[in-house]
């Protein structure tokens, strides 16, 4: 799972970063505004974003990300500033939690852990094949089947989207991470996926996206 830390403060953001990587999380941290603002669509699960930052602040940032990439995303403020408005201003525009400065570190992972919880561990297509979702393999007839990282962010794009279409867009936006990408190599990879998969559990709905057959579940 991948988290987006915006943090102008270097020690700081080392030591998150260091905090969330021991609970096996990615996280690309950010020193700018802007450029933080540029990365938001690169398929990040998790946002955590300090209020004053140079060239743009977090508040603006988490209303991007509600106005682009909707409500479902978690995003945590953190912040030396205590001000009651800032606070206001902060969950007004959408943010899950708020966090004041100075915080323990464990206090954070924490919190991430429990707005990011995934209360299962794989996915079933059918009795012989399922995906490990904590070990990011693919298992058919209990041997482990090698994915590209590509088909891996594919698979977990469905982990949270298990019953309904996922749009040509949300794909090419989470599974490429910010790259250019087009309907074509979209294909190529759903083709790529479904020879390591049984028969139909990757659905067209055609013009508007994929879905996996209702069969597939959690477990």
């Amino acid at each position: 799972m991948k988290i987006l830390l915006l943090e102008d403060d270097a020690t700081l953001s080392r030591v998150i970063k260091k905090g969330l990587e021991k609970e096996n999380y990615a996280v690309d941290c950010f020193f700018d505004g802007e450029l933080a603002l540029n990365a938001i669509s690169n398929g990040y699960s998790c946002f955590i974003l300090d209020i004053n930052t140079p060239s743009l602040d977090g508040i603006s940032i988490l209303k991007n990300i509600r106005d682009y990439l909707g409500a479902s995303i978690p995003v945590i403020i953190i912040s030396s500033n205590h001000e009651l408005e800032k606070i206001k201003a902060s969950y007004e525009k959408g943010c899950n939690d708020y966090i004041k400065k100075p915080f323990f570190i464990y206090e954070l992972v924490q919190k991430v852990k429990h707005l990011c919880q995934i209360e299962f561990n794989f996915i079933e297509f059918n009795d012989s094949c399922k995906y490990n979702f904590m070990e990011h393999t693919l298992y058919v007839n209990n041997e482990k089947i090698i994915l590209a990282r590509k088909e891996i962010l594919f698979l977990e794009l469905f982990i949270s989207n298990l019953n309904r279409i996922v749009t040509y867009a949300e794909i090419e936006t989470y599974v490429w991470e910010g790259e250019d990408s087009n309907i074509d190599n979209i294909r190529a990879l759903i083709k790529r996926i479904r020879k390591k998969l049984p028969n139909e559990s990757i659905q067209i709905v055609t013009g508007y996206g994929y879905t996996l057959n209702k069969e597939c579940k959690y477990s």
